[in-house]
Formats: C-alpha cells, structure tokens, sequence
C-alpha cells in the first residue's frame, strides 16, 4: 500500500513538471510569435507601406450655385530628401490627373540639398495654377526626438529645431514658376473662367501664425474662398470659419502616421482632435476642412501603419449638390500612372 501511494505522488510529480513543461514551452512560443509579429509589423511599416503611395479621391459642395466643378489636387509633407526617386516620378506624375488648381501646404523639406529634389517632383505641376504656405519642416531640418513625446500633454513638450533649410530657395523657384505664396496675404485667382479667393497662415505649429494679417469677411463674389493652413489648429480654424471660407486645406499630422484598424490614429501632434487626423470634415456650420496625410515621413521615424502616403484630388462642386457620403470619404484609388 505504501510503495502504491509513492509510486502515486511520484506520477503526480512528473505531471505537474510536464504540465510546468508545456506552460513554459506555450509561454516561450507567444513570446516568440509576439516578437516575430513585431518585427513583421515593423518591417511592412518601414519597408512596404511607407513607399505605398496613394491618391485619394473626394467631393464636396462648396462652390457658389450654377459654378462649373473644379478639382484641386491637394499635396502635402513630402519630407523629401534626395534620391527619393519613386516618390518624385509619382507626384510628377499627378499631373495627368490635369487638376485646375495646386494646393501645398507645407512640409516640403528634410535635408538642405533637396530643394532640386522637390522641384523635379513637382515638375509638371509648376505649369499649372497653384498656391502654398509652409511649415516647420521647410525652416527647420528634423531632429532625433522620442516617440513618446507625441503621447504627452502638449505644455509639457519642449520645441526641438534643427537647422536651418534653405526655404528662401525653395520659395524664390516656385514663385519664379507662378506659385503664389498665400502666407498671410489674401489673394482673388482666376482659374479658367471663375475667380477664387484664397488666403492663408504661416505655420500655427510653430507659433507664427498671425490670422490678424488676413482676419476679415471674405467676399462673396468669388465661386470659392479657400484658406490655407500648414498645421490645423483650431484657433486658425475658428477664425477662417468666422470669416465665411468655404474650404480649408492642411496637412501636418501625417493622418497619425501610425493608426490602430478599427480605431484610427493615436495622435494628431496638434490641436485638433483624433476624428479629423485626415480627410475631410465640416468644422462649423457652413466650412469644410480637408486634413492630407502627407507623403512623407521624418527621416527618423520612417514608418507607417494603416496609414500609406498620399495625395488627395478635390473634385469641388455648387453647394446643394448631392454627393454620396461615401464620395466624400477621401476614398483611395491609384492614379493614373501607376507609378511605384
């Protein structure tokens, strides 16, 4: 009886260190297919989906009754630095889109020598109607920052510069091609047939915005009035609703860069709240915003998720015009290139 009951607790010992066996072993392969699915993440978000370039197609109802549609093909945050031939050959290649009007809104810079880089990317484009405002990364270069940075309470960051860009270059060419410059001026433009109104702020990231420069009504008469925003705080936001713009374009915050399916991005990196990260939205009763998830990335942090680089054609149409909401969604498709 007694060499039974030994012979028992000798099993049972050998099945509680076989059971500890396989929890160990269970434990060390969800652990390692934790890692490999990082490392996995990591590498498409590097290696694939930040050259996943992408055009992204709206409508909107914004134009005066009876005006005929014009479509503005949006681009923004290109970040570019030199040798980044794919991204060039596909903007440039935006132009068979045949837009009526060019709308940049900043970001065109990551390194001093990649002015030539940005004008070879535009290329076609400079022939065609457009305007800009910057931001912080066409003054300053990128730096090295922690990621978690992004995560806190926006008094408790302290602004980090690099040095300084040859953004006086980069302005000097595209206002040789016919560009106008709509940092803090207000401006009518006639494209084709219609006149529009366009306006815009220096860049709000950076604290030098000065909305008090162009603060006023802006007239009824043009088939549209557009204002133009690098960063879309909502402090310049209000006042351009106030002033009855019809649109407001801006860039900036990379659509999150990195977002969660299902949840959207995690942060905006400015003011405005989560939702409106990219695409389009109405901020007020009577204004449409459209924030660009931009085509670049800092070149430290260069990775996206759920998130490709992109460019947006507006189609713009007379106010009152039905458009399905899903046609207002920035929805994607690839341009007409098919440049990789």
């Amino acid at each position: 009886m007694i060499r039974s009951l030994d012979r028992a607790r000798i099993l049972d010992d050998v099945d509680t260190v076989g059971n500890e066996d396989r929890s160990r072993s269970l434990l060390g392969r969800f652990v390692l297919g934790t890692v490999a699915l990082g490392v996995a993440t990591v590498g498409y978000a590097a290696g694939v989906e930040r050259r996943r370039w992408t055009l992204r197609t709206a409508e909107l109802p914004v134009l005066t009754a009876g005006a005929p549609p014009l479509r503005i093909l949006h681009i923004s945050d290109l970040h570019m630095l030199p040798g980044q031939e794919s991204k060039q050959r596909w903007v440039a290649a935006l132009d068979r889109l045949e837009p009526d009007l060019v709308v940049n809104t900043g970001d065109n810079l990551a390194h001093p020598r990649a002015v030539p880089s940005v004008l070879r990317a535009l290329g076609p484009l400079l022939q065609r109607p457009g305007v800009f405002v910057f931001g912080s990364n066409d003054y300053y270069a990128p730096k090295p920052k922690n990621p978690a940075r992004y995560l806190m309470p926006k008094g408790r960051k302290k602004r980090i510069h690099g040095r300084r860009l040859p953004w006086r270059d980069l302005r000097a060419a595209l206002i040789e091609y016919g560009w106008l410059d709509l940092t803090h001026v207000r401006r009518t433009l006639t494209i084709g047939e219609e006149r529009v109104f366009a306006a815009g702020v220096d860049d709000p990231h950076l604290r030098r915005d000065r909305y008090s420069d162009i603060s006023g009504r802006a007239p009824t008469g043009p088939v549209l009035r557009l204002g133009l925003t690098h960063s879309p705080e909502p402090r310049v936001l209000d006042p351009f609703a106030a002033d009855g713009y019809d649109l407001v374009l801006a860039g900036h915050t990379h659509g999150g860069q990195l977002r969660v399916p299902g949840l959207g991005a995690l942060v905006t990196n400015c003011e405005i709240d989560r939702s409106r990260a990219r695409g389009v939205s109405r901020w007020g009763a009577d204004m449409w915003l459209h924030v660009s998830a931009g085509l670049g990335t800092s070149p430290y942090a260069p990775v996206r998720f759920a998130c490709p680089p992109e460019a947006t054609l507006l189609t713009l149409l007379p106010r009152g015009a039905r458009v399905p909401k899903q046609r207002r969604r920035a929805a994607r498709r690839r341009a007409p290139s098919d440049v990789r």
